[in-house]
């Protein structure tokens, strides 16, 4: 069995009230939970699903992780 890490992006979605996850590197796959717990919890499921869909489909699954990085962007706004 081989351990595989992936970078996910985590955020509060105000409107909806849940916390919302993206893994930029399997095509944004996406989920959320009522905390940051379960919505981790729920992406390393979903993760495990689409390893599942590849295998039955014969698609093949990115081996390397995008490095996805935060930045600020400043804009004057008049």
């Amino acid at each position: 069995m081989v351990t595989r890490s992936f970078q996910v992006v985590l955020e509060w979605d105000p409107e909806s009230r849940v916390w919302v996850t993206y893994v930029p590197t399997l095509n944004f796959l996406s989920t959320f939970g009522d905390t940051r717990e379960e919505a981790l919890a729920n992406t390393r499921e979903a993760i495990l699903g689409y390893f599942e869909a590849a295998a039955q489909e014969g698609l093949a699954v990115p081996y390397d992780d995008t490095k996805a990085e935060l930045v600020s962007v400043e804009v004057q706004v008049t």
